[in-house]
């Protein structure tokens, strides 16, 4: 045997209920005479909405014997399954048979037609109908349709609607089965109700057939008593003629309790007749339907951006916090825990109250620790205190995780540019202009480029020189980095700046008589650049009158010799030799003229 479990198909939540119409195409039940083998090529069933109902969803089921026909119509419009689903029946007799379920969302088409009589068409099995078939001969040939409608009203409570589907199948190979609905939270069982859509099931065959929730039997009599549930009716027109099929609600409020959050539904069919023999239904069950009064929230969590920046260990992420399908507010302060390959890089929380079907879109930069390889993935878990558990009571534990590869971009290689040279003019420091090296590297935007001081700050985008024009330089040598944006990342320069001493600038006259102009014997470049200098001034007559140094300037007097010690000279032309001490230069030797 070969089935699609039943699973959770869609959750609807607020003051919503459904409801269900459908119809056989069976013109009787198929197990009365071996010789009947024929469906109907249509059937309609009324729908009748109150004004106030608003439709928030609707499904369109078919299933029939066979490998499926996934197009029909619809009053004359044609449908096309969205899935189909099979189960097979290994017939001690004809060997395996084939069953199928196709289902497609019809909420637009019913919002836009309304009330009235749907009439379903153009269903074909007839592969299955012809009389040498193991369908006919064991009386297995169906076929059948149904609409669930999924509404909403302001007078309705607030509930939890599950609507599970899948295609399961119980016989005499199989008389029990017991499915188990997670994903369900019973916070009042005030008004609790399943319904069930199956196929195949005869009213005349009475042997054993049970549903029992939680381990009790259900029954509707007389419609659905407890010993055939699969007797071919429809509890909401309590019609006894839907053949073949079943289109069955029940009332479980005294069969689940508070607290519970899941249902144990199990299906039974086979007794012995009068003369002993096994004997047993064929029921295939297409999905299942649950009605909770639950006011609690659900949170969950998606990843709508992120920005890898290049070159950082900080990821940017943009996020949303919903509280879709909830039947209550999800609180403020609900924690967020942020996990790089399960390591817990971060935490936050919701801001505000977040309402039924509402949301909240937050951003967080985050460091990815250097013990996280570059690629990993990013966890987002919402109501998570950081080591798994959360605070608040959910009517869905299981969806509150989004995930997310990531890979960080690696630095890009620094290209080593040719240094800036620029004379001392003192302790070792110069004036460069760093838009020089512009022309050696590739810019597109001039608004992409960033001169920095340290590689740290480069890629931190901090303390950026602001006028790189008129750039005084800290150390006799040292390194500025480039930045140059890119798209995708960025480009990385480094360059030296070297501070030489160039040859002083040496006048020829001076005129050291105090008006504040001229008055001392300035040698450009030379002091605080070249600090271990010697200065010699001698007189005519070659006699030394002055010597001075890095902090002893020449304004003028005499600091040599006994007779003229202290004065100022004479007007005159006198000449220096000045010892620079640098290995790149020999002393330097001249005459300058000094008047008052």
């Amino acid at each position: 045997m070969f089935s699609q479990e039943m699973a959770l198909f869609q959750q609807y939540s607020g003051r919503v209920d459904y409801l269900a119409i459908g119809n056989t195409l069976n013109p009787f039940e198929n197990n009365l005479d071996r010789s009947f083998c024929e469906i109907l090529t249509e059937s309609a069933a009324e729908l009748t909405l109150n004004p106030d109902w608003n439709i928030v969803a609707a499904y369109l089921y078919w299933a029939g014997s066979g490998l499926g026909d996934t197009n029909v119509r619809l009053n004359n419009s044609l449908l096309t399954a969205e899935d189909t689903y099979q189960v097979t029946y290994n017939d001690p007799t004809y060997g395996p048979l084939t069953y199928f379920s196709s289902y497609v969302n019809i909420t637009d088409f019913l919002q836009t037609n309304g009330n009235g009589l749907y009439t379903f068409t153009d269903l074909d099995i007839s592969e299955t109908l012809l009389s040498n078939s193991g369908y006919c001969n064991n009386r297995t040939n169906f076929a059948g349709w149904s609409i669930y409608v999924i509404y909403e009203n302001a007078d309705l409570p607030i509930n939890q609607i599950n609507l599970f589907q899948g295609l399961e199948i119980i016989n005499r190979n199989v008389p029990e089965k017991t499915i188990v609905l997670n994903d369900v939270n019973v916070l009042d069982n005030n008004g609790a109700k399943i319904g069930f859509l199956a196929w195949e099931g005869d009213a005349n065959l009475d042997y054993g057939e049970s549903i029992l929730i939680n381990n009790n039997l259900l029954s509707n009599p007389p419609l659905n008593p407890g010993n055939n549930a699969f007797n071919g009716t429809n509890s909401f027109t309590g019609s006894n003629t839907f053949y073949n099929g079943d289109l069955d609600v029940y009332a479980i409020e005294n069969n689940i309790a508070i607290g519970d959050t899941q249902v144990a539904i199990t299906l039974t069919t086979g007794a012995l007749d009068d003369f002993g023999v096994l004997r047993a239904d064929l029921i295939i069950l297409n999905n299942i339907v649950t009605v909770l009064n639950s006011q609690l929230p659900d949170a969950t969590v998606e990843i709508n951006t992120y920005n890898v920046p290049c070159a950082s260990r900080n990821l940017e992420v943009n996020y949303t916090i919903y509280n879709n399908n909830a039947t209550d507010i999800l609180p403020p302060a609900t924690p967020i825990a942020f996990y790089a390959n399960n390591t817990l890089i971060a935490q936050s929380a919701t801001e505000n109250t977040i309402a039924i079907n509402g949301f909240e879109t937050q951003s967080i930069t985050v460091n990815i620790p250097e013990t996280i390889a570059d690629s990993f993935t990013l966890q987002i878990r919402v109501d998570d205190t950081g080591n798994g558990t959360g605070l608040v009571t959910e009517l869905n534990e299981g969806n509150n995780t989004t995930n997310l590869p990531i890979t960080l971009l690696a630095p890009p290689e620094v290209i080593s540019l040719n240094p800036l040279e620029n004379c001392d003019i003192g302790f070792n420091s110069a004036v460069f202009n760093l838009t020089e090296q512009l022309p050696h590297i590739h810019v597109e935007n001039i608004e992409s480029v960033g001169f920095y001081e340290t590689a740290t700050d480069l890629f931190n985008l901090e303390n950026n020189i602001l006028i790189p024009e008129y750039y005084r330089n800290t150390a006799p040598l040292q390194t500025i980095y480039i930045r140059v944006d890119t798209e995708t990342c960025f480009n990385f320069y480094k360059f030296d700046l070297i501070t030489k001493n160039c040859p002083p600038i040496i006048p020829q006259v001076f005129t050291p008589n105090q008006d504040g102009f001229n008055d001392w014997f300035q040698i450009e470049g030379l002091y605080d650049i070249f600090e271990k200098h010697q200065l010699l001034i001698y007189n005519r007559w070659g006699t030394l009158i002055f010597e001075g140094h890095n902090n002893l300037p020449w304004y003028g007097n005499s600091n040599k010799g006994s007779l003229h010690r202290g004065k100022r000279v004479p007007v005159g032309t006198y000449f220096y030799v000045l010892y620079l001490n640098d290995g790149n230069y020999k002393p330097v030797s001249g005459w300058v003229y000094v008047t008052y």
